[in-house]
């Protein structure tokens, strides 16, 4: 795939419907004001880092798959941040201490042991925010509920995608991370967030994503 066909891919009338990209907006509103540093925990292609590159962060964004990063790589920034690649594994790889304004983790921690939270939340700078964007087993009705509510919107969205796609001569092939499937409840979640990340709190959203926010005092 050459560089021009993966910004068509990204940028053009050919992007897809995505649950995580969906939620892109919500995570950006969550950037404190003032926000310098950031680190994109599992960034795949950099879509995300991309983005708080584009609001003026600089992005530490880190997969330990090669196959998204290389081409990630290639896309660059679209400036006026920075973004700085690493292919590591988030538990071994050094994170300075007190040091990210905004840390994300976007369909990422479900690879990861949960307690890698307490680290992401002592990279954290004062006043920082640790976003995750996960995936979970439900565990109450109401959980079941927003998820099942979700089923006739997901089917719709695709519909909509379909049809842009074929409009458009259909999408171009993009490298994809290996996917892991999720084995924690949100009962789980809840319990070990509450341990971990006091004061934090989680939401559940549609398309069977949920959203835990925690801000470092």
């Amino acid at each position: 795939m050459t560089l021009s066909s993966l910004r068509r891919r990204r940028y053009g009338a050919r992007v897809p419907f995505d649950h995580n990209t969906h939620y892109h907006p919500l995570l950006l509103r969550l950037v404190p004001p003032g926000a310098r540093r950031a680190l994109d925990v599992g960034c795949g292609m950099g879509e995300f880092a991309r983005k708080l590159a584009a609001r003026g962060l600089d992005v530490d964004a880190i997969d330990p798959a090669g196959e998204v990063l290389e081409p990630a790589k290639a896309l660059g920034s679209p400036g006026p941040g920075t973004i700085t690649y690493h292919r590591a594994d988030v538990t071994e790889h050094p994170l300075p201490p007190r040091h990210y304004d905004v840390i994300t983790c976007i369909a990422s921690l479900h690879h990861l042991p949960f307690d890698t939270v307490a680290t992401l939340r002592d990279a954290l700078a004062p006043g920082g925010v640790l976003a995750v964007l996960g995936l979970a087993r439900p565990s109450t009705p109401r959980d079941r509920a927003v998820w099942l509510a979700s089923l006739p919107l997901n089917y719709v969205a695709q519909a909509v995608v379909s049809v842009a796609e074929r409009l458009n001569g259909g999408a171009d092939p993009v490298p994809e991370a290996p996917i892991r499937d999720w084995d924690m409840s949100l009962n789980h979640i809840r319990r070990e967030a509450a341990r971990l990340l006091p004061g934090s709190r989680i939401q559940v959203l549609p398309f069977w994503r949920y959203l835990l926010v925690y801000r470092r005092m």
